[in-house]
């Protein structure tokens, strides 16, 4: 594998030209032998752009912000410099005073917060470092037996961290690095009250990371406030789905949307693919009718959103990772931090309020190289938010018409960008997009302790469902 790595731009504008060589290892970091045993034992030995460009610099003690696709490597890409920045802290004694915090990750969301733990568990494996993961949604009580035994890495969501901390049983006076992941939804969908909490209990003199998918410009000059003389990593254009994935468009009304799933669904067995799909909607009452729905259609389906519980959700994804389920119906809360090897498909049933959510769901497909499928289905009524889409991609999406066949004796009726709406034969599902003077309805949370009113860029209204709301 031949990584091209690109420019490095500092914050003040300045450009450094880029010197690494084309083809590097993961051993040219310098990585201690007990790290570099468990990247090769998870099948690893080039690095990915990001982990390329930003490993250099935070080993190097350097703040930074980094920005690639989603799918690319992030969490190794800064899991792995904190485990050789602090592994000299390591330490086999049982006493928990010697396993103080030293590193911590804050995330968005449960499902990341646990894909980051097992990624710092599975690369520190071989050292005596310990790592844990705290999230809401579960009782307290065993996340307190584990940080009152002591770890070096932790891994939290804010909401729940902030009761740890209130418990006196988390302490981040020893904190040397600190990571937003996913930062541009850390500080856009309200969290900013929790992060400068949480912020102000850590030592000024430390090395703030910030990773994600997508940085508006609002968003890195509000982070700036975090960093100093940060360098900026970004190994890809912005905004960008992967090469890896196929991105197709079927205009479909939104009455039959649902049939149009099943067809979808069916030619791909035709085709020989995989029926294994994450379908995405926009709201928890949606996403729950939709996979009752799959499920009468004779397709094997989950739901999870943010009305169900941690054990609910975990047995679901299970099942799906399993195979016992083919269709994953999910709401944004699956967007981030899901990351199942070689998806095949993403369908968005609706397309997101935000564009750049857009960005993050396609991305649950064609990670780490793997080729996959983005099939949206849009009714004409959602048609300024596929402009949104477009102009956020700087492309046009391809649309194609429904494949031949349909799975019931009512034909899903095809439309082109230009149809009116259609009439609706069942509002209470889904609405079409109507413009109002209403403010857009901020990101899904994954947890009631998680919706705070943060900061949330002006964007032009494009109403919602159920006469203005987005229905919860």
């Amino acid at each position: 594998m031949t990584n091209t790595v690109p420019e490095i731009n500092s914050p003040t504008g300045a450009t450094e030209s880029s010197a690494t060589p084309a083809t590097i290892t993961f051993a040219d970091f310098g990585l201690d032998p007990k790290i570099q045993k468990a990247v090769s034992e998870q099948g690893y030995n080039t690095p990915t752009p990001i982990q390329a460009q930003s490993i250099p610099h935070v080993l190097a003690g350097s703040d930074l912000m980094g920005a690639a696709q989603t799918g690319t490597g992030k969490t190794a890409a800064f899991v792995l410099p904190i485990i050789q920045k602090i592994l000299r802290h390591a330490s086999s004694s049982a006493s928990p005073a010697r396993h103080p915090i030293r590193a911590l990750v804050l995330t968005p969301t449960r499902e990341l917060a646990v894909q980051v733990a097992e990624n710092a568990a599975s690369y520190s494996k071989h050292t005596d470092l310990r790592a844990a993961v705290v999230y809401g949604g579960v009782d307290m009580k065993e996340q307190v037996a584990t940080l009152r035994g002591g770890v070096e890495i932790l891994i939290a969501t804010p909401g729940r961290l902030l009761d740890h901390i209130g418990s006196k049983v988390a302490n981040l006076s020893q904190v040397e690095i600190l990571v937003l992941d996913e930062a541009d939804r850390m500080l856009d969908m309200g969290f900013l009250p929790d992060l400068q909490r949480i912020i102000d209990l850590i030592p000024a003199q430390r090395q703030t990371l910030l990773f994600s998918a997508t940085f508006s410009p609002e968003i890195k000059k509000l982070a700036q406030s975090y960093l100093r003389t940060p360098v900026t990593v970004e190994v890809a254009r912005q905004n960008a789905a992967a090469d890896t994935v196929k991105q197709v468009v079927h205009m479909v009304s939104s009455a039959d949307k649902q049939r149009a799933i099943v067809k979808v669904l069916e030619a791909r067995t035709r085709q020989g693919l995989s029926r294994q799909c994450i379908i995405f909607t926009n709201s928890r009452l949606g996403c729950a009718r939709l996979a009752r729905s799959l499920e009468r259609d004779g397709i094997k389906a989950g739901a999870i959103h943010g009305d169900k519980s941690q054990g609910e959700r975990t047995l679901t994804l299970d099942a799906f990772k399993s195979g016992a389920i083919e269709a994953l119906v999910a709401t944004d809360v699956a967007a981030r931090g899901l990351d199942i090897p070689s998806m095949p498909c993403v369908i968005n049933h609706e397309l997101p309020f935000n564009a750049e959510d857009f960005i993050h769901r396609i991305g649950r497909t064609g990670r780490a190289g793997s080729k996959g499928d983005a099939i949206a289905l849009v009714d004409a009524s959602e048609k300024r938010l596929l402009d949104d889409i477009e102009k956020l991609m700087k492309r046009k999406l391809d649309i194609q018409p429904l494949p031949e066949g349909s799975p019931s004796s009512a034909p899903s009726r095809s439309l082109s960008r230009s149809d009116a709406p259609a009439k609706m034969s069942d509002p209470f599902f889904y609405k079409p997009y109507e413009p109002s003077a209403a403010t857009k309805p901020s990101s899904e949370t994954t947890n009631p302790e998680e919706k705070k009113v943060g900061i949330t860029p002006a964007r032009p209204a494009v109403g919602a469902l159920l006469g203005g709301f987005k229905k919860k």
